[in-house]
């Protein structure tokens, strides 16, 4: 990701804990649907965005790529926790919002999902940093579900004890652990410990973007044509850049004019659009 968009430390490591929050609650929802987590915020950072789906891909992007060095709180500020769950199926999507408590987005991500799913979690995200080059980064979530006993609350709250001392204190958790060469299983392994744990699935996480040439043409579509003879006067050419991968589109006039009397569906419809 760090290599696609020029972000620096901070928005890196803020995009970095919305996307592993984001593949950590997708996990376990139907391939079609899609979660979207946006941190809504007026700190310099402006906002952060992650889209992710059950089968491990992700994508995001941060309103301020280029922000200098300070603390994830600070350039978070104060705003909103948004989330959007989305199937292609359902006439509406599903939306929640709660207030930005703390600014470092797994502890708020934490507080939605009790407030505004009544969900008791343990959840973590964090990167650890090198300059700007990111050296781990991932994440943990442990719900408690109904039915679930005294003593094994006891056992799951000592096991995240002893995450804090695996992870040391160079890092937030669970970076550390990661930096050091656990791997997600040794947390989940430690999380668990005493509880007889079975890996039931193993996903993947890879960044997946569905950017093309042909969405930006049917975004143009929605423009109004004077606009669009404007912007190729002035330009003399159409050109776009996707915020999640950082691939440049352009389009010369000729490639308009050519598009645009090959084009069919209406671009407002998504159903015109679908494979």
């Amino acid at each position: 990701v760090m290599t696609q968009q020029p972000l620096t430390a901070t928005p890196a490591d803020a995009l970095a804990r919305s996307m592993s929050c984001g593949l950590l609650l997708s996990n376990g929802m139907q391939p079609e649907q899609t979660f979207q987590l946006t941190m809504a915020c007026d700190g310099p950072i402006r906002s952060v965005v992650s889209i992710s789906d059950a089968l491990g891909q992700v994508r995001g992007y941060v309103g301020n790529p280029g922000l200098a060095d300070m603390h994830i709180s600070e350039a978070i500020g104060k705003g909103t926790v948004q989330i959007v769950k989305m199937h292609p199926d359902w006439p509406t999507p599903y939306n929640g919002v709660t207030s930005i408590e703390h600014g470092d987005i797994d502890r708020d991500v934490g507080i939605y999902l009790a407030e505004s799913e009544q969900r008791a979690c343990a959840l973590a995200a964090s990167a650890k940093f090198n300059g700007i080059l990111c050296t781990s980064a991932g994440g943990y979530v442990v719900e408690q579900l109904p039915g679930c006993t005294d003593e094994t609350s006891a056992i799951v709250e000592q096991n995240l004890a002893k995450l804090l001392d695996m992870n040391g204190s160079e890092a937030t958790l669970p970076a550390g652990i990661l930096h050091d060469g656990g791997t997600p299983l040794d947390i989940c392994s430690t999380v668990l410990d005493g509880l007889g744990m079975k890996p039931l699935q193993y996903v993947s996480p890879k960044q997946v973007c569905g950017c093309s040439e042909e969405r930006l043409f049917r975004a143009v579509r929605l423009l109004p044509k004077v606009e669009i003879d404007k912007i190729l006067e002035d330009e003399e050419q159409i050109e776009a850049r996707c915020h999640f991968c950082g691939t440049v589109y352009r389009m010369s006039p000729e490639d308009v004019k050519e598009k645009f009397m090959n084009a069919q569906g209406d671009p407002a419809l998504d159903d015109d659009f679908k494979n």
